[in-house]
């Protein structure tokens, strides 16, 4: 049986900043390449990198800031906005509830609740 806890997102935006990998799905390619207006190849050149197993892509993150330090940040995040929001991976969509990592209730600020059973 599932949990019966639900964590609803308050879109804190912690998990968009934590070091690591947003994999992406085959599927999930090309409804962002058009959301964000570009072609599959250039979103993949501009926008993802291949994993470190070499068994998919991943998105990247937005690199070295002006001042040295390595901003872990999502490529997408704006603020406390995702610029894909509609069609965010399904990795992003799932958290806290299919994954998370350790430590995150430290970080997130999801609200947790009872699951809808059906039934």
């Amino acid at each position: 049986m599932p949990p019966l806890i639900h964590y609803q997102c308050q879109r804190c935006t912690q998990c968009c900043r934590w070091p690591g990998f947003v994999r992406l799905k085959e599927s999930e390619i090309d409804p962002i390449a058009r959301f964000l207006g570009v072609g599959e190849h250039d979103f993949i050149q501009r926008y993802t990198r291949l994993r470190p197993q070499r068994d998919g892509l991943a998105l990247v993150d937005k690199g070295p800031a002006p001042d040295g330090a390595y901003n872990h940040e999502c490529i997408f995040l704006e603020g406390r906005d995702c610029r894909i929001q509609p069609v965010k991976p399904s990795q992003c969509a799932g958290f806290p509830n299919s994954w998370n990592f350790p430590g995150w209730r430290e970080e997130c600020e999801a609200v947790p609740g009872l699951r809808k059973v059906d039934g």
